[in-house]
């Protein structure tokens, strides 16, 4: 799924901001527990029992208890490519646990979600919570995630779509380059999935406004949260005075009885791993049953 230059995003400089941003990491996070409680309503109505579970993108690992409460019987595995937030995921060891050697809660991983290190078939679950909008393109993943994914395994994901921060978009100039990163849109997402192998896909989209009491606090809460643009197509110097203030004056014609409304287009979705049709070498499948 090749996406147009304005779409590609510096990973390199991504993790750097995660792993720097770790400190803030659990203060900044209420957007993802936001959805978070909204995929776990979605797991309401999935009849499924994982022997093992990942989270993929799990940062300071604020869903991994909820996982594991869901799923006792699961071995839950945390991967984040951020070491420093995936080290806020490892809860205390008791001094009894510490006596006996017993390191408590899930596995955890470092690693690139493009390049699992897990082997083929090896989870029935792999839950992504706000990770996709930090990817290029999601492709890569999605393959990854149907190749470490049991046959009859869900993905189940979140990820923000092109409506997001659109009124930050409007207000900034773009004259220089891309002063707010792109998202995916919906529809495209659906077709990576399908090119991935994924079977049924079901997708949905949510709109959620945030409101702040101006732009300096919504541009604090981003940089907390590390949710700053990351577009290889960004402006390398500042926007100057002029810019500013120019943004400044739209941001406050665009205020409703005093603040600043900020738009989220929440898109939700889930795919299963099928049986598969054919060999890796291209030789058809056929199954023959009693």
């Amino acid at each position: 799924m090749p996406q147009p230059p304005e779409f590609e995003l510096d990973h390199a400089l991504i993790r750097r901001r995660f792993s720097a941003g770790a400190r803030t990491a659990r203060d900044a996070d209420f957007l993802a527990r936001e959805v978070a409680s909204r995929m776990a309503e979605r797991l309401d109505y999935i009849r499924l029992t994982p022997a093992r579970v990942l989270d993929l993108g799990c940062g300071h690992g604020a869903d991994l208890p909820m996982l594991a409460t869901r799923y006792p019987q699961a071995d839950c595995i945390g991967l984040d490519f951020a070491l420093p937030r995936l080290a806020l995921a490892r809860p205390e060891r008791t001094l009894l646990q510490r006596v006996l050697g017993r390191q408590p809660g899930p596995r955890l991983v470092c690693a690139d979600v493009r390049q699992l290190p897990l082997a083929r078939s090896a989870v029935q679950l792999v839950w992504s919570n706000l990770l996709l909008h930090w990817l290029t393109d999601p492709l890569t993943v999605f393959r990854e995630c149907h190749r470490v994914l049991e046959t009859g395994g869900l993905l189940m994901f979140a990820t923000l779509g092109p409506d997001s921060l659109r009124e930050l978009r409007t207000a900034l100039p773009d004259h220089a380059g891309e002063r707010v990163h792109r998202f995916i849109d919906m529809h495209d997402l659906g077709d990576a999935l399908v090119s991935a192998g994924f079977a049924d896909p079901v997708m949905d989209m949510q709109r959620l406004t945030l409101t702040y009491p101006d732009h300096l606090a919504l541009i604090r809460d981003l940089r907390a949260s590390s949710g700053t643009n990351a577009a290889k197509a960004r402006p390398k110097g500042l926007s100057g005075k002029d810019g500013w203030e120019a943004a400044r004056g739209k941001l406050l014609q665009a205020q409703v009885d005093g603040r600043l409304p900020v738009t989220l287009e929440l898109v939700f979705g889930h795919a299963w791993r099928a049986a598969p049709k054919q060999t890796e070498d291209g030789r058809a499948i056929i199954q023959f049953k009693q």
